[in-house]
């Protein structure tokens, strides 16, 4: 089997026993991460409706700096946006990434920005 694919079907795997275990509802929507190699989007999801009540990309952070630095204050971006929404609760959806690096730096933002997981 050729390697990206073995990989992608794994990443697939593992985004589904996450997926099982959490949904989002108006009150408390979902906190979505992607990340690529490029940036990192952010979105705040209610299951129920299927739509996005709100997204943040990294591209609107208009500073340079390391990654994580980026997407710490991408966390801090998504919860402001969040409370203008007066949104305080979310469920964090990790994906199939671990909880390090960048997706950890997301959640400690959001945290830091006021909200609650």
């Amino acid at each position: 089997m050729d390697k990206n694919k073995f990989q992608n079907e794994q990443a697939a795997r593992r985004h589904g026993r996450v997926r099982v275990k959490i949904s989002g509802t108006a009150k408390r929507p979902r906190l979505s991460v992607f990340r690529s190699n490029r940036g990192m989007y952010l979105q705040l999801i209610d299951d129920n409706e299927g739509k996005t009540l709100v997204s943040a990309a990294s591209r609107e952070i208009k500073e340079k700096g390391k990654k994580i630095e980026l997407s710490f204050k991408l966390g801090k971006l998504i919860a402001e946006k969040a409370k203008k929404q007066k949104i305080e609760a979310v469920v964090f959806d990790r994906g199939s990434y671990k909880y390090h690096g960048r997706v950890k730096a997301v959640a400690d933002g959001a945290r830091e920005g006021g909200l609650k997981f």
